[in-house]
């Protein structure tokens, strides 16, 4: 695995795998393509808004968009794996290589109906070794969602709150 920052030599490969990420959520998001057969996406590539490839054999297998706050706070914003690749560990090594890169304050968010991926999250933060708070808060953009808050070092305790 490589993990490389969207620059824009690889913006376009970026693009590529949203639009596969942006079909997989739209029964959730209750987005359709617009009249070119493509999704927009939701979140920018900027200047706090970082994206990362995962690279798997030389090809491209996933991809995160990384908030970046300037005191060290992080939300990931997006994260993808092609679902050849799901099951093998491959998202879960993707994210430990980013934290590991990005020490600080981690927000991630899913949307409601998102099971899979609340679980994923919660294997992920748990096998890295760091305990979370876990809410259920309303977001201004998505409306209610499961948060997972943690701190690379703070040892947080895991809690599971509902607020309205």
């Amino acid at each position: 695995m490589k993990i490389h920052k969207v620059s824009p030599t690889n913006i376009h490969i970026y693009f590529n795998l949203l639009q596969a990420y942006e079909a997989e959520f739209s029964p959730l998001t209750e987005k359709d393509p617009d009249e070119n057969g493509l999704f927009s996406a939701d979140t920018p590539i900027d200047e706090t808004h970082h994206g990362y490839l995962c690279n798997l054999n030389g090809r491209p297998a996933g991809l995160a968009n990384i908030k970046v706050d300037v005191d060290e706070k992080f939300e990931v914003c997006e994260f993808y794996i092609v679902p050849r690749h799901r099951q093998s560990g491959l998202g879960t090594n993707f994210i430990h290589e980013l934290w590991r890169m990005l020490e600080g304050d981690w927000t991630i968010k899913q949307i409601v109906g998102a099971d899979h991926a609340s679980r994923f999250w919660q294997q992920a933060i748990g096998s890295f070794g760091s305990t979370y708070i876990e809410e259920i808060i309303h977001d201004p953009y998505w409306g209610k969602v499961t948060q997972q808050k943690f701190s690379l070092g703070l040892g947080l305790t895991r809690q599971i709150q509902e607020r309205t």
